[in-house]
């Protein structure tokens, strides 16, 4: 099949340090391009791929200090597909939203995996205008807060078998904090709970600048106080098997609608265990006694770091390997793309009294 895969721009694929859906895409591009598709991905000037690369900007636009508008770069890479799509046999963004009125003509060819929070009041009146999108969750628990849509599939990430290597014993000691600096992600929790059963709190997280506040005035101090605790700040790829590995577990006290959470299959990847609040996707992705433990709160976590000792790490790489490697990730999607080539009939448009108030129908 040719297919495009359609990136974010604001970082490159695969990203240098955060940025968890762009790994997703180079994971995704590259088995495609292994099974023998043609694959065309249209993302960043600087991005690494076995695909064809369409450059829409010339690099990862977070990272760069020149762009002060990232709009005008996200309407080219719209333009870029926009010329090119008869070419394909499927469309596959990972863009949220912005395309949705330019992919009418050819539903029948696109896909659209949402990757992020859908629990937002100003999306449902968006989902309501676009009920014909053909949609991909990344987890069940995903999908709840949204009005009727049409799904056409839910595809758990997934990661090379090879990305990150098996780790037997964790021969640092310590627990592991991996992400994003936020308060849904519970940095400050995860040290309370680190001090509660005295052990050492290493952090590897970046702090964008909407957090900047929430650092500042929460963590930072937390980190000065405790002198377990270790901020590390933003970690790449190749350094991530070392400090997952050497953790003797995982803390993911998050407290939002986490839509899927790669750092925990990241983890199980090494053979770290996950110690996970109940939220968004975690019951989908844990297997509660074997991959880790799923809490309700701190108090549950410090009661499940004592039970530690009752966890294999084989058996929690174990299920990384039987359910979140590339190959059935490549495969559940290329299943979607059967899907959509199958029913080869173009979805009704949203009827006129759907339409959003600024547009008057013809």
């Amino acid at each position: 099949m040719k297919i495009a895969q359609i990136a974010p721009l604001s970082e490159r694929v695969p990203p240098k340090l955060y940025g968890g859906t762009e790994r997703i895409v180079s994971f995704l591009s590259d088995e495609l391009v292994r099974r023998g598709h043609e694959v065309t991905l249209f993302a960043s000037g600087d991005s690494l791929t076995n695909a064809e690369l369409v450059p829409c900007c010339e690099t990862a636009l977070r990272l760069d200090p020149t762009v002060r508008d990232t709009t005008p770069y996200q309407v080219l890479q719209m333009e870029a597909v926009r010329a090119r799509a008869d070419a394909f046999d499927v469309l596959h963004f990972h863009i949220d939203y912005l395309h949705f009125p330019l992919v009418r003509p050819y539903l029948e060819r696109t896909v659209t995996t949402l990757h992020g929070r859908l629990d937002m009041p100003d999306l449902v009146p968006l989902y309501r205008v676009f009920p014909d999108i053909p949609l991909v969750s990344i987890s069940d628990a995903q999908r709840l807060p949204m009005p009727p849509a049409n799904w056409v599939g839910t595809v758990h990430h997934g990661l090379p078998r090879d990305l990150l290597a098996f780790s037997p014993e964790a021969k640092g000691g310590y627990l592991a904090f991996l992400g994003r600096i936020a308060p849904e992600k519970g940095p400050d929790r995860a040290i309370e709970i680190a001090a509660r059963v005295g052990l050492p709190l290493k952090i590897a997280a970046k702090v964008d600048k909407a957090d900047w506040d929430y650092w500042e005035a929460i963590v930072s101090p937390l980190v000065a106080t405790h002198p377990g605790v270790e901020y590390i700040g933003e970690i790449g790829e190749h350094e991530k098997a070392r400090f997952l590995g050497d953790a003797l577990a995982l803390l993911f006290p998050i407290d939002w609608p986490e839509p899927f959470g790669l750092v925990v299959i990241e983890a199980m990847a090494c053979g770290t265990p996950v110690i996970a609040f109940r939220r968004g996707a975690v019951p989908e992705l844990i297997e509660d006694g074997v991959s880790g433990f799923i809490v309700e709160d701190a108090d549950a976590a410090v009661r499940a770091l004592a039970r530690l000792d009752r966890l294999s790490r084989a058996a929690t790489r174990g299920c990384f390997e039987r359910r979140f490697t590339v190959e059935r990730m490549t495969e559940d999607y290329e299943a979607v793309y059967r899907r959509l080539a199958a029913s080869a009939q173009r979805v009704p448009h949203a009827p006129d009294d759907m339409l959003p108030a600024c547009e008057t129908p013809a």
